[in-house]
């Protein structure tokens, strides 16, 4: 089926692209995972829109809420992405690989998250067809942005291009975070809807998912809310934000649940301390210098599926538990060490709240 639909887009694409011309100032943002664009492409938009000559076009999950929006999709929408002289994009894009954009067209990376902590991409093993597509839809690339010179080599390697088209240009959705001066409000406005959290340090859970339906539904059994409450809860509120993909089926109970809540910029933002397992979440608590904590009770069973660039336990900017007990004591201990900030250079290191202007320049005015 998804191969259908990729052909189906593809079909009004290209005749698309063989009829009409590429308007310079058309800019697509294609998001198929985020419908709210308040990440690296919502920052790419805001700077354009300074320049008071962009139009844009934007292609989401949400184009398929509705019979109408997807024939528009399939017809509009792929007129407007043929005929855009820039596209940016956030996540991989499988039609890519199907359409025939004209020579005039500049096609950006700009991935949605920083760093490199799991491998991804190009890098992990994949089913032989998905492999093929995406093979097929990195060719299309013009550039892949990345958030430090460090990076250029797994960034090329993950997309499979060449590094000369990697550029170490920062991240846009991490300059929001430096930007940021209303954090006080927002702890304000936060501990309105959750008088729980007042006067206590925030400590924000965020696990993400397993790739396997088993582990899943039972990886969030291994933290003991309850224990941590008895030991913390008189100094420390616990919050827990969920990944999308097992999100509705499970709970935590004792903690605060914020997986809904609009924003995980702003949860960075008001949280003091940031305790997740093999989430790329922790760039963002690193690049304020939050202390983060591992709870990483399946450390050689996640591993054994999802690899990373670096050995785990010496690489992660923080303490690594792997029971409660011991995740408590971290907490107790918790700060921004030398391993932090090295963690940081290697990383970030290209992250100034510039970013989106430094792209625009480059890629756009030249």
């Amino acid at each position: 089926m998804k191969e259908l639909f990729y052909r189906l887009f593809a079909l009004f694409f290209n005749i698309s692209s063989a009829l009409f011309s590429v308007k310079e100032n058309r800019v697509t943002l294609l998001s198929p995972h985020n419908a709210s664009f308040n990440d690296s492409l919502g920052e790419i938009k805001t700077e354009l829109e300074k320049k008071d000559k962009y139009e844009f076009n934007f292609i989401s999950h949400a184009d398929f809420s509705s019979l109408l929006k997807a024939a528009l999709f399939f017809t509009k929408k792929a007129y407007l992405l043929a005929t855009s002289g820039y596209v940016f994009m956030n996540d991989n894009f499988m039609p890519l690989g199907y359409l025939n954009f004209r020579k005039e067209t500049v096609i950006v990376q700009l991935w949605h998250a920083e760093g490199a902590f799991k491998k991804f991409g190009l890098d992990i093993e994949q089913p032989e067809a998905i492999r093929k597509r995406e093979l097929a839809a990195n060719k299309k690339l013009s550039y892949v942005v990345c958030s430090a010179e460090a990076l250029v080599p797994i960034y090329a390697s993950a997309f499979g291009v060449n590094e000369k088209q990697v550029l170490p240009l920062g991240s846009p959705r991490a300059d929001v975070l430096l930007k940021a001066e209303n954090a006080e409000q927002l702890r304000e406005e936060f501990e309105r809807l959750h008088p729980e959290c007042k006067n206590k340090k925030i400590v924000l859970y965020a696990p993400t998912f397993r790739d396997d339906p088993d582990s899943d539904a039972h990886f969030l059994e291994k933290f003991d809310a309850q224990a941590f409450n008895k030991e913390l809860g008189g100094e420390y509120a616990l919050l827990v934000r969920l990944h999308p993909q097992v999100h509705g089926k499970l709970r935590l109970e004792g903690a605060t649940d914020v997986t809904d809540y609009k924003s995980v910029n702003e949860l960075t933002l008001i949280s003091d301390i940031l305790i997740t397992d093999y989430s790329s979440v922790c760039m963002d608590f690193v690049l304020l210098d939050k202390p983060c904590v591992f709870f990483a009770p399946d450390l050689e069973e996640y591993t054994s599926n999802r690899p990373f660039y670096f050995d785990y336990e010496s690489y992660v900017p923080g303490a690594v538990a792997r029971s409660t007990a011991e995740l408590i004591g971290c907490i107790r201990n918790a700060e921004v060490s030398e391993k932090a900030e090295n963690f940081k250079q290697f990383n970030l290191s290209g992250v100034d709240s510039n970013s989106a202007k430094r792209i625009i320049n480059r890629i756009i005015t030249k």
